[in-house]
């Protein structure tokens, strides 16, 4: 037994080798203790580094707190905006009263909210220069100030502008049928250049008995939510509904308008002309130029006296100083009296005239810091010149001078005076070369319309030939017949013809034909038989693809090219600016009342003023003086339904700019060639270029077209799109030719061109035709225009053979700043007695 104990004793545990299997521990779910973790530990500590995961997390945390700052503060900013309007440290709560129907009067509800027993005390009247019902209103119970002032509708410019900085509108409405056709009008310019805080009210409606007043409640709300959704129908015929109605308006949400919160800008209050001294050398005669001081608050940002200043519908001018006078409107809150312990604090309402305090000059300009009034780039017409002739043109001319051409000239002159002599051959082609410079203007349809007024006079011809002598005297009696019945006509068709201008009528049925063979037959042009086509369309060129092929944008620029500016890069140059002019905290600030002297300014702004319309104006931002080549994203209003034809003048609200122009319009793609449009197109967004002073975005855009007899229609909408002269707009024109002979892939076709020396020049131009085939041009054949044409594919015999030509287009200079009135909108009515109708 002890000898077994021994050899036990002895004996050795299993060793496990290298590839004994391991298994894993059983994941019983429990984290390890803090005991655990310091006995596996055993006092190491290990080094302060933040794993990629832990750095991912502080970093989630630190943006998610920047995020919550940035918020709070913006929160904190618009809070502040919102209580500080109307207050004594903002501007005056601007609001403009507007009616929408011609039986409904604005100063009747002007007249209610002047009342005291509303809750307010006028302070001053006729506070806006060239206004007559404005005036402005302390609300003591409120601590808020206000500026009422009635526009009409009359002038749609005038509407636009006071639209453009009036912090709410108040439009009132019809009880019965809201508004009317123009009033819809004016709504639509209104909501399309951008709508500010409103509010609705209604005269009339709480005199109406209970149930018919619920009624009329219901049927005007269902009116006024096609338009205004969500807003509120205030009826006032009362002190307390005028009470409900101020409390309203100054405790609403602002909504934001982004082309007038990044710029500073007032209405003015008062305006006076200090006419400029004769300037030395004119003979003492007056220049019509002179100084014009506006008073008024500074709204939306601080004003800087260096920056040049925008008077809507007259120009740019530049500043020369910035006063201070006293403040009209104030409303000041002072500590309460003793005598009172019960009220907390009172408004002490003084009348702030300009006697009671000197007039501070707060800032003048700085001749090497104020901003230029150049807006074109001075052109040297010298650049493109050459001063020394190359070795290539030196041969040249040795060349020409060898080759003598014969003329016939008189007997007796010199070599050197038949130089001078030109040769017939010549003065036609100088004609045909002054004539292809202007093909700008009209390259489309001619020739079609004058063999559609061929074709119809030829068939007047015929009928009116006489095929024998009893139809001549059937005809006599059928002409006696109607000049009898139209004796009768006559007194009512008069009083209609009164209203018509047969001019307009023309010009009508002409644009309106043009714009139906452009949409039956889109770009096709007929080739001349009287000129040659490589001539007629010298400036085209064929595109093996429209979308891929190459085309430089700084090739053959035209002369106006370099009148205008150019940015490098206008978004980020957009960006800078903007975000400087939002940390701007210089110059005369948000809600101060003062006093601008601008420089050079004609009388024909203060005439304009002392005619009654508003005066507006903006301090324009770096680079907007300067003209460019500005594009426009527009779609056509559906009121609207006359053709608008390319380069047409037109009326422009851009911003706070109004303006003159002649654009082009071009289609809305992403691509670096964009195909010009002759029409403005109705059912689709286009891009409309034209010559103007640069804008920064965001801005509203709206385009009028003016009539004949001054009325002014609203065409299209939208809004600013760039500022990008590089922009390749091409015009397409469509040559059409008709297969005359077709042998499976290949065909003759003819009517293209008219000799062979045109179809050897258009060769490389490749073919389409209306069905999708592709091919081009094998060879002439003969000398009258008959061509062999390879398509991809078989022919069918009704397939139009065509060929697509392009060149590059650019809107006309004829940008002018004065646009003439536009007179009211009224629907024509014309009164006809039914005695005067022969009723058969």
């Amino acid at each position: 037994m002890v000898k077994m104990a021994a050899n036990e004793e002895k004996q050795q545990g299993h060793r496990p080798g290298v590839l004994k299997q391991k298994n894993k521990g059983h994941k019983h779910g429990k984290h390890r203790t803090k005991g655990e973790i310091e006995r596996e530990n055993k006092g190491r500590v290990s080094v302060t580094a933040f794993t990629k995961k832990q750095r991912k997390e502080q970093k989630r945390m630190d943006r998610r707190n920047k995020a919550n700052q940035l918020r709070r503060n913006k929160k904190d900013m618009v809070l502040t905006e919102k209580r500080r309007l109307g207050t004594r440290d903002g501007p005056p709560h601007l609001v403009a009263v507007v009616s929408l129907h011609a039986g409904v009067d604005a100063g009747a509800v002007t007249k209610l909210l002047r009342q005291e027993g509303a809750g307010g005390v006028v302070h001053q009247e006729r506070c806006i220069s060239g206004v007559s019902d404005s005036f402005g209103l302390l609300l003591p119970r409120f601590k808020q100030r206000f500026t009422f002032l009635s526009q009409s509708t009359a002038d749609i410019h005038s509407l636009l502008d006071v639209a453009k900085v009036a912090d709410s509108l108040v439009f009132a409405v019809d009880s019965a049928e809201g508004w009317d056709s123009y009033g819809d009008y004016c709504l639509s310019s209104l909501f399309a250049q951008g709508l500010p805080s409103h509010a609705l009210v209604c005269q009339g409606v709480s005199d109406l008995p209970g149930k018919k007043k619920l009624e009329s409640k219901r049927a005007l709300s269902k009116i006024t939510e096609i338009r205004f959704p969500d807003a509120r129908l205030f009826p006032l015929d009362s002190d307390q509904d005028a009470t409900l109605l101020l409390r309203h308006i100054g405790a609403q949400r602002q909504r934001k308008l982004g082309f007038r919160s990044r710029r500073s800008h007032l209405l003015a209050q008062h305006v006076t002309f200090t006419a400029n001294s004769p300037a030395e050398g004119t003979g003492g005669a007056p220049t019509g130029l002179g100084t014009l001081c506006v008073s008024g608050y500074v709204r939306g940002r601080p004003l800087q006296v260096d920056r040049l200043v925008h008077i809507s519908g007259h120009g740019d001018f530049q500043l020369s100083q910035i006063d201070a006078p006293s403040d009209p409107l104030p409303l000041n809150v002072t500590p309460a009296r003793p005598a009172k312990p019960g009220k907390k604090g009172e408004v002490d309402m003084q009348d702030g005239g300009e006697d009671e305090a000197p007039v501070r000059v707060l800032m003048k300009a700085d001749p090497s810091r104020r901003e230029s009034l150049l807006a074109e780039a001075e052109v040297d017409p010298m650049d493109g010149e050459q001063t020394w002739p190359t070795e290539g043109e030196l041969l040249e001319a040795e060349e020409a001078s060898k080759s003598k051409r014969v003329i016939k000239v008189p007997k007796g002159t010199s070599e050197y005076q038949a130089s001078w002599i030109v040769d017939e051959d010549e003065e036609e082609n100088g004609e045909i070369d002054e004539e292809s410079s202007e093909e700008d203007d009209d390259d489309d349809n001619d020739n079609d319309m004058m063999d559609e007024a061929i074709d119809g006079e030829d068939e007047d011809m015929n009928s009116q030939e006489p095929s024998s002598g009893c139809a001549s005297e059937e005809e006599e009696e059928e002409e006696e017949e109607e000049e009898l019945g139209s004796t009768e006509k006559t007194g009512a068709d008069q009083r209609y013809d009164e209203h018509i201008d047969e001019a307009a009528e023309e010009e009508g049925l002409k644009r309106y034909r043009e714009a139906r063979a452009n949409e039956l037959f889109p770009d096709e042009v007929d080739t001349p038989l009287d000129m040659a086509a490589r001539i007629r369309f010298q400036r085209y060129r064929g595109l093996k693809s429209f979308r891929s092929s190459p085309w430089d944008p700084m090739e053959n620029l035209p002369l106006n090219y370099s009148r205008i500016f150019q940015f490098q890069s206008f978004d980020r140059t957009r960006r800078r600016i903007l975000a400087e002019a939002a940390a701007e905290e210089e110059g005369a600030m948000v809600g101060w009342y003062v006093t601008l002297h601008i420089d050079d300014v004609p009388f024909s702004v203060m005439e304009s003023v002392q005619s009654g319309r508003p005066l507006m104006m903006v301090s324009l931002l770096p680079h907007e003086q300067k003209m460019s080549v500005m594009h426009l994203l527009v779609r056509r209003h559906p009121s609207n339904t006359e053709p608008i034809k390319s380069k047409e003048e037109l009326v422009f609200h851009c911003g706070f700019r109004r303006f003159r122009a002649s654009p082009i319009f071009s289609q809305h793609t992403s691509a670096d060639k964009h195909k010009m449009e002759r029409f403005l197109v109705p059912d689709a967004p286009t891009v409309v270029s034209v010559y103007a002073p640069i804008t920064f975005p965001p801005a509203g855009v709206l385009l009028f077209k003016q009539k004949n007899d001054g009325i002014q229609d609203l065409v299209a909408t939208g809004s600013l799109l760039s500022c990008h002269p590089q922009r390749v707009t091409l015009k397409r024109i469509v040559l059409s030719g008709h297969p005359f002979k077709i042998n499976r892939r290949s065909a003759v076709v003819r009517y293209m061109f008219f000799n062979r020396d045109d179809i050897m020049w258009f060769k490389p131009v490749e073919l389409r035709t209306k069905w999708g085939r592709r091919g081009h041009i094998k060879e002439a054949l003969g000398t009258h225009g008959h061509m062999k044409c390879v398509i991809d594919n078989q022919l069918p015999s009704q397939d139009t053979v065509l060929m697509n030509l392009y060149k590059r287009v650019y809107p006309r200079w004829t940008y002018d700043p004065y646009v003439p009135l536009s007179l009211p909108w009224v629907k024509r009515e014309v009164t006809v007695d039914l005695d005067d109708l022969d009723m058969e």
